[in-house]
């Protein structure tokens, strides 16, 4: 289709207007041709200003890679660390706004579903403490590995820039990426200092109005994202949400019936996209991962940064079910048997016995 046709432009009416409820916002979505690290980018330069003091809690690989970006635009990252077992620490960000008497923090950062650990932070509870305090600093959310499968709500939780990308929940491959911004985070871009020439949001929204781009946009995923959202929303959003929290209770009870160890050690932090899975000391969570590959053909995600090799990763997100579920499970526990790692059998069983018990297609209650 040519991207400058009426056709063109009804298609991409369709695809922001629609992007829009995923985020639960009526405000502006700005969709780039981009990987998620894109959307990081458009965040802090467009409200930002060289030497701005950005706030970030580091609870995982990818809060460490947004810091690592801040630091290159010229922003002077001020670090919250955990162990990466958790979500945002609330009480440390809440005494860092506290203590900051001249408001020389412009930014809060928080990845939402920190993809490398299966960790969830609560957004909602960090925007409750930062109007307590009384800063103005902005909000700024990944949701990159959350959105369209976790319950996110832009408008609702006061969030100022919600950065997503399209290769997790939203079913499709990478090469889109989302801003959703608030009517904050648009004053603040009227005086941020930074450069932008691609990123900037002024005229993406400026053509975005009629259902077109600045420049040549991604013409085939557009197609995909606005299947993705029919299809989202054919099984509609909560009930997406409640199918991905069940698949991932199910995982961790097979987990536990291993025997193993889920990273996540906050029940209320824990993922409903994914789960990260700590193997026993002395064992290369690497090789495990390739006998699952070489000789079951499975992938499983990789430790990243300080947990390499340490962990293995399930994802259980985006266009999945209870039989894929399932397979995925049992490739878990043979190739736990194969790489010689020790555990205890039983897993799959747990997992299918919960799965069974909550599936409302096999309510038995009224069998003859």
């Amino acid at each position: 289709m040519d991207h400058r046709s009426p056709e063109f432009g009804e298609l991409g009416l369709r695809a922001l207007s629609g992007i829009k409820t995923i985020f639960k916002t009526k405000e502006d979505v700005v969709i780039y041709p981009a990987s998620g690290t894109g959307a990081w980018e458009a965040a802090l330069v467009n409200t930002l200003s060289p030497g701005d003091t950005v706030l970030m809690c580091q609870t995982g690989h990818f809060a460490s890679l947004w810091e690592t970006l801040a630091k290159r635009l010229g922003l002077v990252p001020k670090v919250i660390d955990t162990d990466w077992r958790t979500g945002a620490d609330l009480a440390a960000i809440e005494d860092h706004l506290e203590r900051d008497f001249e408001h020389t923090i412009k930014a809060v950062c928080v990845v939402h579903n920190e993809t490398s650990t299966g960790c969830t932070s609560q957004i909602d509870k960090l925007r409750a403490v930062m109007d307590a305090t009384g800063h103005p600093a902005l909000l700024m959310v990944d949701t990159i590995s959350s959105l369209g499968s976790i319950d996110y709500r832009h408008d609702e939780w006061g969030v100022d820039v919600t950065i997503g990308g399209s290769q997790k929940g939203l079913m499709l491959p990478p090469g889109l990426s989302f801003n959703a911004i608030s009517a904050k985070a648009r004053e603040a871009s009227r005086t941020a200092g930074l450069a932008r020439a691609f990123w900037s949001w002024d005229e993406m929204i400026a053509a975005n109005a009629t259902g077109f781009f600045p420049y040549t946009p991604s013409t085939n995923l557009l197609y995909g994202l606005v299947a993705a959202l029919d299809r989202l929303h054919a099984e509609g959003l909560d009930n997406v949400f409640k199918r991905h929290q069940r698949h991932a209770e199910a995982t961790r009870r097979a987990v536990r019936g291993w025997g193993l160890e889920v990273l996540c050690k906050v029940p209320e932090h824990s993922s409903g996209a994914l789960t990260a899975v700590l193997l026993p000391q002395g064992h290369s969570a690497d090789a495990f991962r390739k006998v699952v590959h070489t000789r079951l053909n499975m992938s499983l995600g990789n430790g990243l940064g300080r947990l390499a090799d340490k962990v293995f990763r399930i994802g259980h997100l985006g266009d999945f079910n209870d039989l894929m579920l399932a397979g995925t499970l049992s490739g878990v526990e043979m190739g736990l048997k194969l790489a010689e790692v020790p555990h205890q059998a039983g897993g799959v069983q747990a997992a299918l016995e919960y799965l069974s018990e909550t599936n409302p297609s096999l309510d038995l209650s009224h069998a003859a």
